[in-house]
């Protein structure tokens, strides 16, 4: 089979890394998209996984319609070249061009139809199918509910084995406490209006962690120059490995909170989407792995920081959740082989037999 698969943001390369090894071992063609990111590009080159570049995002809002015509245009002509059988991904190009041409369309969404108000209204209706975590309830008849996330499919204990050799690598020693944080940069078409933590709250935390341990700060965007002695400088392909070890994951990103609760690390977010998002939701109400608090918030905020940091256990109490989490969740990276394989039967199968799935552990 020839299928495609786009990447439209950094952990997209890791969602889909390991089922393009497994398809093209078992003698797939696989072709690689990217839009021009280089957090994502530098990804797959480290993981050895050939690429084409087809153009560069745009921040301004008003310009990424226009953007995504471009896309849609570049990829069709790739489509029609490779003879594309099947298209893969997270972004509205894939199942434009799957309208525009014989591909059929699977986008795997883990985002509420409330949040992406776009996609969902100029992409799900030309989806052929969208794969959807269980703790979402879609409007469209397209949603395909599987017991997973996206983290699930590079998290997963199956996919992942921390390297303890990154320890070295950030200037840490064994069992030493050290804090990762995320300041995002809010910059996609779902986060207009949406703001996280204030300068001052950013300066507040630094100050409050810093009397804990090291602290390891990651940004999207430049960071503010007071915080650049704390930039985190780790290798990306290690970075998980980083925050497996670490103490606790604070900050206001939607992805790297998913990414600690499911490695078992503490994790506290702030920032407009607290309470809104089925997934983290479920992973806070369910599973106990991660907070969320909104930026009015901020008192909550520190306070919940205190008190995971007065726990004496913390470390193993958050493995003890992880495990739960496991114990009722697919390794996602074996369904979507299997998935994408056997489509479109497969799409019979778990719509008429959901917990075929769950033979993917």
């Amino acid at each position: 089979m020839n299928i495609l698969i786009d990447i439209n943001h950094p952990a997209h390369v890791h969602l889909f890394r390991n089922v393009y090894k497994m398809l093209v071992e078992k003698g797939h063609e696989v072709l690689v998209v990217v839009k021009e990111i280089p957090s994502a590009m530098k990804l797959l080159d480290l993981y050895g996984i050939p690429y084409v570049n087809i153009g560069k995002k745009d921040d301004a809002i008003g310009k990424k319609g226009l953007d995504q015509l471009v896309f849609d245009r570049r990829l069709l002509k790739l489509v029609r070249q490779h003879h594309v059988d099947l298209g893969v991904g997270s972004s509205i190009n894939i199942p434009h061009v799957s309208k525009l041409s014989k591909m059929k369309s699977i986008i795997l969404d883990d985002d509420d139809d409330e949040a992406e108000p776009l996609f969902v209204k100029f992409g799900h209706p030309f989806a052929d199918t969208i794969l959807t975590p269980s703790a979402i309830k879609r409007k469209s008849s397209k949603a395909v509910y599987v017991d997973a996330y996206h983290e699930l499919a590079y998290l997963h204990p199956n996919r992942f084995a921390p390297d303890p050799s990154v320890l070295s690598d950030a200037g840490v020693e064994e069992g030493e406490p050290y804090f990762i944080l995320r300041f995002n940069a809010f910059k996609a078409h779902h986060d207009i209006g949406a703001e996280g933590l204030s300068i001052e709250n950013k300066r507040r935390l630094v100050e409050r962690l810093l009397a804990c341990g090291k602290v390891f700060i990651t940004t999207e965007r430049n960071i503010d120059d007071e915080f650049k002695p704390y930039q985190l400088a780790v290798s990306p392909d290690k970075a998980h490995s980083l925050m497996y070890y670490a103490t606790m994951f604070v900050g206001d990103s939607q992805t790297m909170t998913s990414e600690a609760a499911v490695l078992g690390t503490p994790a506290v977010k702030c920032n407009s989407f607290a309470g809104r998002l089925a997934v983290p939701n479920e992973l806070e109400q369910r599973y106990g792995l991660c907070y969320s608090f909104l930026p009015e918030q901020q008192e909550a905020f520190f306070a919940k920081i205190e008190e995971l940091l007065a726990m004496s256990d913390l470390k193993g109490e958050w493995q003890r959740r992880r495990q739960h989490l496991f114990s009722e969740k697919i390794d996602y990276t074996s369904f979507l082989v299997w998935f994408v394989e056997n489509y479109p039967q497969s799409r019979q199968t778990i719509v008429e037999q959901p917990e075929f799935q769950f033979q993917f552990r």
